[in-house]
């Protein structure tokens, strides 16, 4: 099985007899329905509704939950939340942990370990499995191989595919992977997140970009007709991630305008699991 170490992740452990309490509070994902052995996706939102930190989330032991996050933001993180603690039962403490593993395609006689949890962004079909403790299965894959992992099934983080403070959880399919909890109590930024969700307002999502030939590098916008319309995440070769208003996208289709990066023709597509459609594709199928 492909398995791949991430040097670039930090663990946080909550424990606490309020550990859960306090942070169903204040994350966006609803811990209630978080199972034994499962790795949700979850944030941390600014008051604006905009995600100031991405992580997994799963449970150790009946008062304990690891949040994995990039390791460039575990430090903020752990301030923020001690920020928001006030008297809750629990402490906050980042592990001297530097790497996680990850691996994908598990054979289904393998066993998981204590220690390892169900990344639920992707679907059960493809077995990603986050490993954490002393004890990592050997890495025998690359990071481009876990990069293109992600492309294909439309998984976006930050740092790759947007920076903290600039996406709101419905841009990078938070509300369509688990990620946020739409029928829990309120959280910090649930206000504008529930506006969106109920309004159908959002317009920038995550999709899959392919060209004929290597993408330009992160960062680059992508024009349409003349005007940007949205910008390249993680790229490996010819495919990539890209965060983008899909309402452009149809428009562009609709008038037969080419749509490029850096020059670079490129076609965007729908992540195969997702819900959402093309604003205009869904008026379609109602009329």
């Amino acid at each position: 099985m492909p398995t791949v170490h991430l040097q670039d992740r930090a663990i946080i452990a909550v424990e606490g007899v309020d550990a859960e309490t306090f942070l169903q509070n204040i994350v966006t994902a609803d811990l209630g329905l978080l199972g034994a052995g499962e790795a949700r996706p979850s944030a941390l939102l600014s008051p604006q509704g905009k995600i100031l930190f991405d992580f997994l989330i799963s449970r150790d032991g009946n008062e304990r939950l690891l949040l994995e996050c990039r390791a460039a933001l575990a430090d903020d993180f752990v301030r923020r939340l001690t920020l928001y603690k006030l008297r809750a039962k629990a402490t906050i403490t980042k592990r001297d942990q530097a790497v996680v593993a990850v691996t994908w395609g598990l054979d289904s006689n393998a066993s998981q370990t204590e220690s390892s949890a169900d990344d639920a962004r992707f679907p059960k079909a493809a077995k990603v499995v986050r490993h954490y403790g002393a004890t990592l299965p050997a890495q025998n894959a690359s990071e481009n191989e876990w990069h293109a992992l992600r492309i294909v099934n439309g998984v976006a983080e930050s740092g790759f595919d947007y920076e903290a403070g600039d996406a709101f959880p419905h841009d990078v399919l938070l509300d369509e992977n688990g990620g946020v909890g739409f029928r829990k109590g309120c959280y910090i930024g649930q206000e504008v997140v529930s506006r969106m969700q109920h309004r159908g307002t959002a317009r920038r999502r995550v999709l899959i970009a392919a060209a004929t030939r290597p993408l330009p590098a992160p960062g680059t916008e992508i024009i349409a007709g003349g005007r940007a319309i949205g910008a390249l995440g993680t790229m490996v070769n010819s495919h990539g991630l890209a965060i983008v208003r899909i309402d452009r996208v149809q428009e562009a289709v609709d008038a037969g305008l080419p749509i490029e990066a850096a020059g670079v023709p490129l076609t965007l597509a729908i992540p195969p699991e997702a819900r959402f459609t093309f604003p205009e594709a869904a008026a379609a199928e109602k009329a």
